[in-house]
C-alpha cells in the first residue's frame, strides 16, 4: 500500500479530551474516529490491527472445537424476560421498539439467544458436547464513556457458549477455553494473567477474568510470584497442568483480602492490568431458566450445563497500546502489527532513491509481505515520525548514501537499533525477520 494514497489522518497534537495514552494515540494515528459518545468509526490502520485480533482468537477457538455462528445484533425482550434478567440487567441495557410497539434490545450479551438456538435445534444428548462463538458487535449504555475504546458503548466481542451433558464436562470445556485464552493472547504477543473473578450479571458459580499488564492498567491485581516462574517454565504453553496455574494466588483488588492472603508480603506481585476477557461457568442458570433441556440415554429430561467465554477484541487493540508504547507512538507486537514493514523513501525527488524503492516494494509485495510504501513528499523529520507514531515494526529505509552503496537500513522500532544489510540480502532477512 501506497501512503500517498492510504486514508491515514495522523494528528501533531493530542486532542484534549483523550486521557489515556492508548486513546490519545489511536486518534493520532488515524486509526479511529469519535462518531459519537463512546462509539467509533475504524479507519483503515485500525481496521487491519483489529482483524488481526479477530482472525488469532478465530484460530484457537477453531483448534478447540469451537464453531463459529452469528447471531443478532437486536433481540426480543421475552428471551431475557423468561431469563429473569430484563429487568435486573439496569440500565445498560439499551430498550428499543420497533413500529408494532415489540419490545426489542440491543444485545449487551448472548446468553438468552444461544440458549434459544439451542433448545430449538438440539434435543438428545447424543449432540453434546457444544461450544458455539461469534464476533459481533455489543451495545452497553454506559453512563460515562471515557478512555476511547477501553470503556465504549459500543464494541466488539467474541463471546462463545458452551453445553455439556453434567457439571464435570462442564469444567472440562471451562479448562479447554482457560487454557485456549492463555495461547490467543501469547499468540498477539501479550502478557495475559488470568484471576479469580466475580461472576456478576452473568451468573454462576466459577469466574476468571483475563488481564493484560501495563503500567497504566485500570485494575490493581495481585499475585504470587510463582506464576511468573510457571510462564517461564512453560513458555510455549501448549500443554500445561491447569490444576496447577488455577492453584497460583492470583487476585483482582475487589477480591484481594491483605489480611488473609495465603502468599507472603515478600512474594506477593501488585501490578496494574487491564481486563480484556471472561470465562464463566454458570451450570444449568439458563439452561432451567429457558427449559432447554435434551432427552438422556434413559429418555429422561437433562438440562445442559452451561459456560460463556467473551473477549474485548476491540479493547484488545486499546490494552495493546497500552502495553506497548513510548513517547513516540505504538510499538506493535508483530503479530497484530498493521503492516510488517514501511518502506522509507528518503528523498521522493531522487529519480535513484524512487527506482530502488518501487523495485524493493514490488519484492516485497511478490513475497506477500505486509508493506506500506511512504512514496510522499514529507520531510525526512515528518516520515520518521508518522513510521514512530504508528508503530510497524520493521522500518526500511531508503536514501541516496544507501543507493550508493547498494545497502538497505534497517530500524527495528522496537529496540530503535539500525542495521545496514545488502540488497541482495533482502529476501534472507525477510525469510528470518517477517
Amino acid at each position: 500500500m501506497r501512503l500517498s494514497q492510504y486514508f491515514l489522518p495522523t494528528l501533531k497534537e493530542t486532542p484534549i479530551d483523550a486521557t489515556v495514552v492508548s486513546h490519545q494515540l489511536l486518534l493520532r494515528s488515524g486509526m479511529i474516529r469519535q462518531t459519537a459518545s463512546g462509539i467509533y468509526s475504524w479507519l483503515p490502520l485500525g481496521l487491519r490491527v483489529l482483524r488481526k485480533v479477530e482472525n488469532i482468537i478465530r484460530q484457537e477457538m477453531d483448534k478447540s472445537g469451537a464453531q463459529e455462528i452469528l447471531m443478532p445484533t437486536i433481540q426480543p425482550a421475552e428471551l431475557w424476560i423468561e431469563s429473569q434478567r430484563y429487568d435486573a440487567y439496569g440500565k445498560e441495557m439499551l430498550r428499543i421498539k420497533d413500529r408494532h410497539e415489540r419490545d426489542l434490545l440491543y444485545g449487551p450479551t448472548h446468553e438468552e439467544v444461544v440458549t434459544d438456538l439451542f433448545r430449538k435445534n438440539i434435543s438428545t444428548y447424543k449432540d453434546l458436547p457444544k461450544n458455539f462463538y461469534q464476533i459481533n458487535w455489543k451495545f452497553r449504555d454506559e453512563i460515562r464513556p471515557r478512555f476511547g475504546l477501553m470503556r465504549g458503548r459500543e464494541f466488539l466481542m467474541k463471546d462463545s457458549y458452551s453445553f455439556d451433558i453434567d457439571e464435570e464436562n462442564a469444567r472440562k470445556t471451562y479448562n479447554l477455553m482457560y487454557q485456549t485464552y492463555y495461547k490467543i493472547f501469547l499468540k498477539m504477543g501479550l502478557k495475559p494473567i488470568a484471576l479469580r473473578a466475580d461472576t456478576g450479571a452473568i451468573g454462576g458459580d466459577l469466574s476468571h477474568e483475563f488481564h493484560i499488564l501495563a503500567d497504566v492498567g485500570e485494575s490493581a491485581i495481585f499475585y504470587d510470584k510463582k506464576l511468573e516462574e510457571f510462564f517461564e517454565k512453560n513458555a510455549n504453553l501448549q500443554d500445561f497442568d491447569i490444576g496447577e496455574l488455577q492453584k497460583i494466588y492470583a487476585m483482582a483488588d475487589d477480591l484481594h483480602d491483605e489480611k488473609n492472603c495465603p502468599v507472603t508480603r515478600e512474594d506477593l506481585v501488585s501490578r496494574r492490568g487491564i481486563e480484556v476477557g471472561q470465562v464463566f461457568n454458570f451450570g444449568l442458570k439458563y439452561s432451567q431458566a429457558m427449559q432447554a433441556s435434551v432427552m438422556g440415554m434413559a429418555g429422561e429430561k437433562i438440562y445442559p450445563n452451561m459456560g460463556s467465554y467473551g473477549i474485548g477484541v476491540s479493547r484488545v487493540v486499546s490494552a495493546c497500546i497500552e502495553a506497548n508504547h513510548d513517547e513516540k507512538g505504538i510499538i506493535w507486537p508483530k503479530p497484530l502489527a498493521p503492516f510488517r514493514i514501511i518502506l522509507i523513501n528518503v528523498r521522493s525527488n531522487d529519480e535513484n532513491c524512487t527506482k530502488a524503492c518501487e523495485e524493493i516494494y514490488q519484492q516485497l509485495q511478490q513475497q506477500d509481505i505486509e508493506v506500506l510504501y511512504d512514496d510522499t513528499n514529507n520531510s525526512l523529520g515528518q516520515k520518521f515520525a508518522i513510521a514512530d507514531l504508528i508503530g510497524i515494526p520493521t522500518q526500511m529505509i531508503i536514501g541516496p548514501k544507501s543507493i550508493a552503496n547498494n545497502i538497505i537500513e534497517i530500524k527495528d522500532r522496537k529496540t530503535s537499533q539500525i542495521q545496514q544489510i545488502s540488497r541482495f540480502e533482502l529476501t534472507n532477512f525477510i525469510n528470518i525477520n517477517c
